[in-house]
């Protein structure tokens, strides 16, 4: 053992997890960024990255990639109008391959990975593989899977006794969230709950922010902090998901066994995809 401390660097993989949300058509609904792993829930939001233009496409791939000399020519509008029509074409072919890159799970983790990689072996002068092997991931299928596993995420500090409470979790979401909402906010790069009374607030997690956070004090008071003791609006959320306690402490003990290769846990309203929960490790 060296003796040095690498908390840092729990920063660096926040930080980039957060940026690279911003760059993507891949929202960030939680995750948690432990001292060996990192857990994240992601929505691939592929309709939005199919309907942004050509432009809002490259000028999202040249904040992580200089693209080609013809991709930065095209995003410099005087230099455009120079641009022979081969060459308009031969951009629009490539920002169609930057487009699908923009909603590609693989791709993100891939940025997220390689960043901190070079960091890490920049700080230790040293070079070769860094982290200990390519992310799994899993698809949630319903809403209670989706919910299960953001509360699951947000709550893993406290589970493995690094943090006390949700409010004290260093470099998670629900820190962020609580952080924000003491504000009425919510965090700018984050995946936003439903507001009803907020037409402004786009279409987000399909939950509202007040019932989310009284589940997570629920789970944290009732099946981490062995409380018997919970407020009412904490009993109002769990009812609001149609969840009784015994249901919900089976769902969240269990997360990580029932991951395979999808998860659905039985109150969906569709078969399509809600959201996506990755291990990096």
């Amino acid at each position: 053992m060296s003796g040095k401390s690498f908390e840092h660097r729990r920063h660096w993989v926040e930080q980039r997890i957060l940026f690279l949300g911003s760059v993507f058509s891949i929202d960030v609904c939680a995750y948690a960024v432990m001292s060996n792993h990192t857990h994240l829930v992601l929505f691939v939001n592929k309709a939005a990255a199919l309907n942004w233009t050509d432009l809002e496409v490259l000028k999202r791939w040249h904040k992580l990639h200089k693209g080609t000399l013809l991709t930065r020519q095209y995003v410099n509008e005087s230099k455009r109008k120079s641009m022979s029509k081969l060459q308009i074409n031969s951009v629009k072919a490539t920002v169609e391959v930057y487009r699908h890159r923009l909603f590609d799970i693989s791709w993100f983790m891939r940025l997220l990975n390689e960043y901190i990689a070079r960091k890490a072996n920049k700080e230790e002068g040293c070079t070769g593989r860094f982290w200990e092997g390519r992310f799994k991931s899993q698809a949630l299928l319903d809403e209670a899977a989706l919910l299960a596993c953001m509360t699951y995420v947000d709550l893993n500090p406290v589970r493995a006794n690094i943090a006390k409470s949700p409010d004290s979790s260093a470099y998670t979401s629900i820190k962020k969230r609580l952080s924000a909402a003491r504000h009425k906010s919510q965090p700018i790069r984050l995946c936003h709950f439903k507001i009803a009374s907020d037409a402004s607030v786009p279409a987000g997690l399909p939950f509202s922010l007040n019932d989310y956070l009284g589940l997570v004090r629920f789970t944290h008071q009732r099946l981490i902090a062995g409380s018997e003791v919970c407020k009412s609006i904490e009993i109002a959320a769990l009812k609001k998901f149609h969840l009784s306690a015994g249901d919900w402490q089976s769902l969240v003990a269990a997360i990580e066994q029932r991951f395979s290769t999808q998860i659905s846990i039985g109150i969906a309203r569709s078969r399509r995809v809600v959201g996506l929960v990755v291990a990096l490790h």
